[in-house]
C-alpha cells in the first residue's frame, strides 16, 4: 500500500494540483473585483462564489470533487459557517490578467492530463462560480433599487475567462 496523494493518483504534480485548487478562489476574487462594489455587495458576491465552490464537492467528476474538497479545506467550509477573508486586490486589472493567464495554463494542463469529461466539467464549474459571483449583487441604483445585475466589466471578465479556458 502506498501513501500516494490523491492528486498524484489523478496524474498531477504538486505544482499542477496547486494551480487547479487555487484557481476557483482566484476566479471568485477576480469576478468580484471586475467591478468595484460596496463591502456589503462584495461579501454577497464572495458568499455566492464560496457556496458554488463548496457545492462542487458533490460533482459527478472525480477531479472536480477532489479539487473542490481541497479548495474548501484551504479556505473554509461555508456549510460550517467558516468565512475566509474577502480578498480585494490592490490592482484589480493586474489581478484579472493574472487569473486569465492561470486559466489559460490550466486549460492546457487539463487538455494534457485530464479526461475530456473531467476537463469540461472543471471549465464549466469555473464559469458557474463566475456567474454566481457576478449575479449576486446589482451595481449602481439607489437604495438597492435599479442598477445592473451584471456590469459590462463583469461580462467582459466572464467572456475572457471562457476564452482562456477554451484553450
Amino acid at each position: 500500500m502506498t501513501d500516494e496523494p490523491l492528486y498524484a493518483k489523478l496524474g498531477f504534480t504538486d505544482g499542477e494540483w496547486g494551480l487547479l485548487v487555487g484557481l476557483p478562489h482566484a476566479v471568485l476574487t477576480a469576478a468580484s473585483a471586475a467591478t468595484q462594489d460596496s463591502a456589503r455587495k462584495t461579501r454577497a458576491e464572495s458568499a455566492a462564489g464560496l457556496n458554488r465552490i463548496s457545492d462542487a464537492r458533490a460533482s459527478a467528476s472525480t477531479l472536480v470533487t477532489a479539487v473542490a474538497t481541497a479548495a474548501v479545506a484551504e479556505a473554509g467550509d461555508p456549510e460550517l459557517g467558516e468565512e475566509p477573508p474577502v480578498i480585494e486586490p490592490a490592482n484589480p486589472a493586474a489581478y484579472l490578467r493574472d487569473v486569465l493567464d492561470r486559466a489559460a495554463e490550466t486549460a492546457g494542463l487539463l487538455s494534457a492530463k485530464a479526461s475530456v469529461a473531467d476537463a469540461e466539467t472543471y471549465r464549466h464549474w469555473l464559469l458557474e462560480i463566475t456567474d454566481a459571483v457576478v449575479g449576486a449583487a446589482s451595481t449602481g441604483g439607489i437604495l438597492g433599487l435599479g442598477g445592473e445585475t451584471v456590469t459590462e466589466d463583469e461580462r467582459s471578465f466572464r467572456d475572457h475567462l471562457a476564452s482562456a479556458l477554451a484553450g
